[in-house]
């Protein structure tokens, strides 16, 4: 491992939204991601100038391998959203490098809640801290469609 974030060597974290590639992670969303399918490229855009953006990088490329956003009032509340690793980078702790660093970014925020929701990869939020919602029944929400 290379850093405190536990990532590989040869892959680095950067919380620098202009080093983010936007066409290699819309790409990567609208077609790969099952939250995102389809996803127009401006709503990306939006979505990436209206958040905390955060990124893993091939130290000798330079290419993006992950990405994940924040929404955030970078005071009491936040929403990490869209953690994806491209798949030749998979299964080398990558995403959990990625969330951790995140988490680690928010801690002097002072934030009461960081909160996500995925169909598959409770194991990989469970080694950093979340857990399910104590209280599901408080919770509600307003899908638009």
């Amino acid at each position: 491992m290379n850093d405190a974030y536990g990532l590989p060597e040869g892959y680095e974290f950067s919380a620098d939204r202009e080093r983010v590639d936007i066409e290699r992670v819309h790409g990567w969303l609208s077609t790969d991601a099952y939250w995102a399918k389809g996803r127009p490229r401006e709503k990306q855009e939006t979505a990436v100038a209206s958040s905390l953006n955060f990124g893993v990088y091939d130290t000798v490329s330079g290419a993006q391998v992950a990405y994940a956003r924040v929404v955030t009032d970078r005071a009491l509340f936040a929403w990490l959203a869209d953690v994806y690793v491209e798949p030749s980078a998979r299964a080398k702790g990558i995403g959990t490098a990625l969330a951790g660093a995140v988490v680690e970014h928010l801690r002097p925020f002072g934030l009461r809640r960081l909160l996500l929701a995925t169909d598959d990869a409770h194991g990989v939020y469970a080694k950093l801290g979340f857990t399910p919602l104590h209280r599901p029944d408080q919770w509600m929400v307003h899908v638009f469609e």
